[in-house]
């Protein structure tokens, strides 16, 4: 979902080129991996000197993303890596660069668990829960099958994870050359995020919980289907927007570093609340996942993004239902309804 945001104040500097790293502050450095959908690129930092260098996310799996690692890594001394969570443009390359310097990989843990038990379904068939999910929320056989074509695929964008790995805690402290950045955890995006805040020169790695351009995608997938990952997402946003300032300088993931942070972070909040008022009024009339796209985004639904739409739509209706706005329904065919609860 695109939100707009008048109030935000974005850095000067031009993005780096791939293989180019840009000076943002003392030991800070930005670069860019290309990312082949729609977003186009992914920022990745390095923290530290060049004779001691911390990598913060990796980028995808790839021949293209490992040939610019090594340029960039050329003369440096890297020390450990660092992953804020286990989507694959963050996690693709963690395990190949942990391997080439032989150094320890940090990661949340259940962000490193989730991202070895999906590793783990590559080339295996779709489960009959992930079937009965799709069909739950009005997917037609055509669209099940597509599911059933691409399950398991998320591993073949991720090296090979290692068998060990450091855990990192809310609030744990990495000294880094001569800053400290501290471990901020959130969900909804994810089950463990992890951003680190540089308190002393206001500045925090945000990963996806925080973007200047779009709302990071917050599912229910099948193997969860009655979470609440919507509710989490924004009581993430509430606490971010408790602990960041107006100066905050906020280095996102996608897009370009920015201030604004509370007014940001409150226009996501709204954006939810809006869709969620629109449900409210949409399911007066009993209503499938699917057909609550074109409230909720406003655009085509193609082939490519089905899933996606579908987790997050998921998200919005399981957030009501849980707070007692909706009912659900289902059906003698295995279809979920969605049902405005009549109040007495």
């Amino acid at each position: 979902m695109a939100v707009a945001n008048s109030e935000l104040f974005y850095s000067e500097i031009e993005p780096p080129k791939p293989g180019q790293a840009v000076s943002l502050a003392d030991e800070l450095e930005w670069l860019r991996m290309p990312l082949p959908f729609m977003l186009g690129h992914i920022n990745l930092w390095l923290l530290g000197t060049r004779d001691a260098t911390t990598i913060v996310d990796t980028g995808l799996n790839s021949k293209e993303t490992r040939e610019l690692w090594m340029q960039l890594l050329d003369g440096r001394d890297v020390k450990s890596v660092i992953v804020t969570h286990m989507h694959p443009d963050h996690v693709g390359s963690a395990g190949w660069l942990v391997e080439q310097h032989d150094v320890p990989l940090h990661m949340s843990r259940a962000e490193y668990l989730m991202c070895r038990v999906l590793v783990a379904d590559t080339g295996k068939d779709a489960p009959e829960a992930g079937v009965t999910f799709y069909r739950s929320a009005g997917f037609d056989e055509d669209a099940l099958q597509r599911y059933k074509d691409k399950f398991g695929m998320f591993g073949r964008a991720v090296y090979t994870m290692p068998d060990a790995y450091r855990r990192i805690y809310e609030d744990d402290i990495f000294r880094i050359g001569d800053h400290e950045w501290r471990a901020v955890t959130t969900s909804g995006h994810c089950p463990e995020h992890v951003s680190l805040y540089d308190e002393r020169r206001n500045m925090i790695i945000a990963g996806d919980q925080l973007l200047p351009t779009i709302s990071s995608n917050v599912s229910v997938w099948p193997t969860e289907p009655d979470s609440d990952p919507l509710g989490h997402w924004i009581s993430s946003c509430r606490k971010l927007k408790a602990l960041l300032d107006d100066d905050t300088l906020v280095l996102p993931s996608h897009g370009k570093p920015f201030r604004g942070a509370p007014a940001r972070l409150q226009a996501l909040i709204d954006e939810h609340d809006d869709n969620l008022t629109g449900l409210q009024d949409l399911c007066r009339k009993p209503q499938r996942v699917v057909d609550t796209f074109e409230l909720l985004f406003r655009s085509r639904i193609n082939d490519g993004n089905l899933i996606m739409a579908t987790g997050e739509a998921r998200a919005h209706l399981n957030y009501l239902v849980d707070r007692d706005v909706l009912t659900v329904t289902r059906d003698d065919a295995g279809v979920d309804w969605f049902e405005t609860r009549t109040r007495r």
